[in-house]
């Protein structure tokens, strides 16, 4: 089994309810295809760098989970059939690498590359 990354981003004009409901949703489809969910945060809503569907803020949320690799086709799949959902991307991780528990890593730390 391998460890996946996935931030997708949800159009900021939704409720929290809303936004809660789609989390939930892609949660389901991670343990529904037989993934383990190791970490789901909120990152709220930020601006975006570029418009993306006529949107200039989104509301990021990050999976962090483990899985064999047709799991994450489907969690993409779902991504595409949510509206709203404006942008998402899923990477594997490096087996070798050594990432830190979401826990561990300090603010100052987020966005730099190591």
């Amino acid at each position: 089994m391998q460890l996946y990354e996935s931030i997708f981003v949800v159009r900021p004009s939704l409720s929290d309810q809303d936004t809660q409901a789609i989390i939930e949703k892609m949660k389901g489809v991670l343990e529904k295809s037989g993934a383990a969910l190791l970490t789901c945060e909120n990152w709220g809503k930020k601006r975006l760098a570029y418009e993306v569907k006529r949107e200039r803020k989104g509301t990021f949320v990050y999976l962090h989970f483990q899985s064999q690799g047709k799991v994450v086709s489907e969690l993409e799949r779902s991504y595409r059939l949510e509206d709203s959902v404006i942008k998402f991307l899923t990477v594997r991780l490096r087996e070798g690498s050594t990432q830190k528990p979401a826990e561990e890593v300090k603010e100052s730390d987020r966005g730099r590359v190591q």
